[in-house]
């Protein structure tokens, strides 16, 4: 007896996650180099040693790691509180406002639910990293989109639509959710931008999520201004070690938050998870610890193959994008894939041995893809050219 398949809930219809990241089939051709852009290659850009050490150490030490609160080890959050507060410039109570979460995108998950209620409305910056609309969409709430200016002349900072910002919230959005550095383009916010989010934040009585994955890789010695420094009371910051520390294998990343939200996410994760896993808690020891010039060493290679990458599509008029200003993201506008755009993310797959993702993923964007640039150096150069030579022939 053939039995019909159980219908999906209405609310995984709405997300429509058939296209997420990372979980391309399709096959690639022989004789090429696979460049799997949709994520970052960490045998190129391996986490820092210190890391493999603790996690490590903690296997073997056995009882102290394998269980923790479900908000982490109280000994982790109290060093990774010390060392948050000096990043951010604002302090940080590691007992009430520090959970440790599976991975950030656990945490985001962990965070919207703690806030979203169904029916809301929730400010969405587009283009931005796809998981916001779509957890929104899942919690059946509504995103209202806010653009993000980004194509902006050579040396002009991308900027926030702050009128469309107002709007939203004076339409009943309480919620903003947006990362920075800008997942996908690579842009970093502006001082005042980020200050008048928080003026904005005030004037509504709204609240902010803040995905800053990327900010400790920021370029040409660019300013960088954490929201969390203007607004406490109102922020909610993700940060972890998964990209560019290379350690998204360990699945832990942290949010920082008011204590009753901090309190909701504990709840939740009670029932989702439990807990991030304990051994996996020991990633976190090392952070902001790393060996003298690590870091600098790091953002300096990211740096050039960033230069490299820019070079080879600046050169082609078949392709655009701005320089990347923090992360590992470059947004490349292919305006022949428009209306066309699964069709040449195929293309590349299947002739050039390339995976991208798909604009449509950040929002309304049918012309563009996504490559994360943390990879082997001359691969990916290689693999800009075959992506070049695919747009050309559109």
């Amino acid at each position: 007896m053939v039995v019909a398949p159980w219908p999906a809930p209405r609310r995984f219809q709405r997300m429509n996650a058939d296209h997420a990241p990372g979980q391309e089939r399709s096959k690639v051709p022989q004789g090429l180099r696979h460049v799997d852009f949709s994520h970052g290659d960490v045998n190129a850009f391996p986490p820092p040693p210190e890391v493999i050490d603790a996690v490590t150490a903690a296997l073997r030490d056995g009882g102290r790691y394998a269980y923790s609160p479900y908000r982490g080890h109280h000994f982790i959050r109290e060093l990774v509180a010390q060392r948050l507060s000096t990043f951010t410039g604002a302090p940080i109570d590691p007992a009430s406002e520090v959970i440790i979460t599976p991975g950030t995108q656990g945490g985001l998950f962990l965070a919207l639910s703690a806030l979203v209620e169904h029916g809301d409305k929730v400010a969405v910056v587009a283009p931005d990293y796809f998981a916001n609309r779509k957890i929104v969409e899942y919690l059946e709430a509504t995103p209202v989109p806010v653009e993000l200016a980004y194509r902006t002349a050579a040396g002009e900072p991308a900027r926030l639509d702050m009128d469309g910002l107002r709007a939203a919230f004076a339409d009943g959005a309480r919620l903003l959710v947006f990362s920075n550095p800008n997942n996908p383009t690579g842009a970093v916010y502006t001082a005042e931008d980020i200050e008048a989010i928080a003026a904005l934040a005030a004037e509504f009585n709204a609240f902010v999520i803040v995905d800053q994955l990327y900010s400790r890789q920021i370029f040409d010695e660019r300013p960088f201004t954490h929201l969390r420094a203007h607004t406490r009371e109102r922020c909610l910051t993700l940060i972890g070690p998964s990209k560019t520390e290379s350690v998204s294998g360990c699945r832990v990343g942290v949010a920082v938050a008011p204590a009753a939200i901090v309190d909701r996410m504990e709840q939740l994760q009670g029932i989702v998870s439990l807990r991030a896993a304990g051994y996996m808690q020991a990633a976190l020891e090392p952070w902001f610890a790393e060996s003298e010039g690590w870091l600098d060493q790091r953002i300096a290679a990211h740096a050039r193959i960033r230069d490299d990458l820019h070079a080879v599509f600046s050169a082609s008029s078949a392709v655009s994008t701005r320089l990347t200003e923090g992360g590992s993201y470059l947004f490349l506008d292919v305006p022949a894939a428009k209306g066309r755009i699964d069709e040449f993310v195929a293309k590349l797959r299947t002739e050039a041995a390339v995976t991208v993702t798909r604009g449509p993923e950040f929002g309304d964007f049918p012309e563009s893809v996504r490559l994360n640039f943390s990879q082997d150096h001359q691969a990916a150069v290689d693999a800009a050219r075959r992506i070049v030579q695919v747009a050309e022939r559109l």
